[in-house]
C-alpha cells in the first residue's frame, strides 16, 4: 500500500515505520523538520514538512495515489480535517484519525471518519485500523484444522482474566504481547491495555472468535 501519515510524535513516526517494515510505500507529514529524527536513520520512506491539512502539502505526500491515510498529530482539529480532506477530496479508502477527546469521536464517526481514542490504542492496533493483518494467521497445522491467530480484541475485556476470555471466545490464548516482550499467561493471568492477543483456535471457529473478541465483553456474574 501507499500509506500517507500526518504527524510524526511518538505514535506517527512509531506508526511509520511498523508499515515500512511491512513492506509499504510510506510518507510523513509534519510541520517541524527536526520531528522527523523519531522515524532513525534507517528509515526510507518519504518526509514532507507542511501543514497536514495543506492540499499542496498532500500531494506532495502522494495522497493522490494512497491506499491508507492516518491522522495522528497532537490536535483533534488538524486530525479530523486533514482525514475529511484526504476522504472527501482525494477519495482515499482507508482514513484514521486520533482523537484527544472520546466525547467529540463519536461525532467525528458519524461524518464516515473512523477515530481513534489514543490512550487505549497501540501502534498494532493503528495498523489494524489501516487493513493490516486483520485477517491473518500466524500459523497452521498441516491438517488446517488448527490455527494461532492475532485476535483484535475490544477495550471491553481490559481486566478481564484469560480464563474468562476463553471461555466466551472458545480460542485458547497461546501468549500475550506486553509492551514488546511475550507473555506465557495462565487462566487468572488479567488481559491489560495495549496487550497484544495471540490465540490458538480451531479454524472452523476462528471467525466467531474473532466476532467474540472484537464485541463488547458481557457478563451476567
Amino acid at each position: 500500500m501507499q500509506v500517507v501519515i500526518m504527524g510524526c510524535g511518538r505514535v506517527g513516526s512509531s506508526l511509520a515505520m511498523a508499515m515500512r517494515k511491512r513492506g509499504h510505500d510510506v510518507a510523513v507529514i509534519d510541520r517541524d523538520r527536526n520531528a522527523f529524527t523519531r522515524l532513525g536513520p534507517d528509515f526510507d520512506g518519504t518526509t514532507v514538512v507542511g501543514v497536514g491539512f495543506d492540499r499542496d502539502v498532500l500531494v506532495r505526500a502522494g495522497v493522490e495515489r494512497a491506499d491508507a491515510f492516518a491522522a495522528v498529530s497532537s490536535g483533534d482539529n488538524s486530525n479530523i480535517i486533514s482525514a475529511r480532506v484526504a476522504r472527501e477530496t482525494f477519495g482515499v479508502e482507508r482514513v484514521v484519525a486520533r482523537i484527544y477527546d472520546a466525547k467529540r469521536a463519536e461525532v467525528y464517526e458519524r461524518l464516515g471518519i473512523p477515530t481513534v481514542a489514543t490512550v487505549p490504542w497501540t501502534t498494532e492496533r493503528f495498523v489494524s485500523a489501516l487493513g493490516e493483518t486483520s485477517t491473518t494467521t500466524e500459523w497452521r497445522d498441516p491438517s488446517g484444522s488448527l490455527a494461532i491467530a492475532q485476535l483484535e480484541v475490544d477495550e471491553s475485556w481490559i481486566g478481564i482474566t484469560v480464563g474468562k476470555f476463553q471461555e466466551h471466545t472458545g480460542a485458547r490464548i497461546a501468549f500475550l504481547n506486553r509492551l514488546g516482550r511475550p507473555i506465557l499467561p495462565e487462566v487468572k493471568t488479567v488481559i491489560q491495555q495495549d496487550d497484544i492477543v495471540f490465540a490458538a483456535v480451531l479454524t472452523d471457529n476462528l471467525a466467531q472468535a474473532r466476532s467474540t473478541a472484537r464485541s463488547a465483553y458481557t457478563t451476567s456474574d
